[in-house]
């Protein structure tokens, strides 16, 4: 027994040098590293920043009626093209009870009252022309007679309002009909035929009955974080991706900056405004959201290469610059402006030279 566990250490012994060997052998086979290699290159370095929003209607108006009522027609529906004056809807008043009495019961004193007139009146006429009264005496009762017919009318006309939110004389000219104040597209018919709605008063806004815009002036509405608004300024111009449009960019013009920021998601945002040049035959919806690139600063035609070849040390930066095959030496470069992928050579390299991309 002995015997064999003697011999088999010596095998496990054996076969361990032996694998010791082979792997040596194995080491000193491997192939060296190669190195990619990268040249430096002529290129426009633009810096730049990104503001994300959306494209509006500079102009967008909320329609509200002049008067509280029922909707007894609407005319327009989303998409239409309107006029300033076109009707949107047309309103059915229901007046308070209150209100018609009391403008009942003025309207009957001021027939009785007018009757009454009427009836002196055609009294002082007939005296007048027997020559039993004087002139002054009966233009006293004609002015009285004229004063109490307008007060008739004034009352019967109140009362008809109320009513009917119209009077005879007004003709097209009436609160019941909603018409667009400005020329342009109808975007939403918040409400529906026989919904009830309120005008505008001190403790209430009133009723949207729909809301107008002019598409033909658009603007872009985003927001810049701290970090990056005091790099840029009105008069700026941006480059418009619309995620609804992706094969096309629109040119916008800064010309807004908020004084102000506002606190989202724990990073200060700051709105701005930009006017975007619309292009013929492209029609862009309210709402569709965008990113806004603003330039920040550029070098055009300028030696450049890709940020992945440097290396630093301390404050200083290096590339290694290939002097033979596969053979490399350091050699300290000065930078200037990154796009954060290709950075700007001031000095240190020429485009003739080759440079080591470091493996990660």
């Amino acid at each position: 027994m002995k015997r064999f566990l003697k011999i088999f250490g010596l095998l496990v012994f054996a076969g361990l040098v032996l694998w010791v060997f082979y792997y040596l052998y194995k080491q000193s086979k491997q192939e060296p590293v190669t190195y990619e290699i990268e040249s430096p290159f002529k290129d426009n370095i633009i810096k730049k920043t990104v503001a994300t929003g959306s494209v509006i209607p500079r102009q967008e108006i909320e329609i509200k009626p002049q008067e509280s009522g029922i909707i007894k027609e609407i005319y327009v529906d989303p998409g239409n093209i309107v006029k300033q004056g076109d009707r949107i809807a047309q309103i059915q008043i229901i007046p308070e009870m209150i209100e018609v009495n009391s403008a009942e019961s003025n309207a009957k004193k001021a027939k009785l009252a007018f009757l009454n007139a009427k009836t002196e009146y055609e009294r002082a006429k007939e005296l007048y022309n027997q020559k039993v009264i004087a002139l002054s005496d009966f233009e006293t009762q004609e002015l009285n007679y004229n004063t109490k017919k307008e007060d008739l009318e004034a009352a019967e006309n109140h009362l008809q309002l109320i009513q009917e939110g119209v009077t005879k004389k007004m003709g097209s000219q009436t609160n019941t009909v909603i018409r667009s104040t400005i020329d342009g597209m109808i975007l939403d018919v918040p409400v529906k035929k026989g919904n009830s709605v309120i005008k505008s008063n001190t403790f209430n806004d009133g009723t949207t009955v729909a809301i107008v815009a002019d598409m033909s002036e658009m603007i872009f509405e985003g927001m810049v974080d701290e970090t990056e608004v005091g790099k840029i300024e009105e008069g700026m111009h941006l480059m418009l991706s619309v995620g609804a449009i992706n094969e096309m960019s629109f040119e916008a013009i800064l010309e807004y900056i908020s004084p102000k920021g506002i606190e989202e998601n724990g990073a200060i945002q700051f709105e701005i405004r930009a006017a975007v040049k619309l292009k013929e035959n492209t029609f862009i919806r309210a709402g569709y959201s965008a990113n806004a690139d603003i330039v920040l600063d550029r070098r055009d035609s300028v030696l450049c290469i890709p940020e992945k070849v440097l290396q630093f040390s301390n404050d200083s930066t290096f590339v290694e610059v290939e002097t033979d095959p596969q053979t490399f030496e350091k050699r300290q470069i000065k930078t200037g402006l990154s796009d954060g992928i290709n950075i700007e050579i001031i000095e240190g390299l020429s485009k003739a030279d080759k440079i080591k991309v470091p493996k990660i």
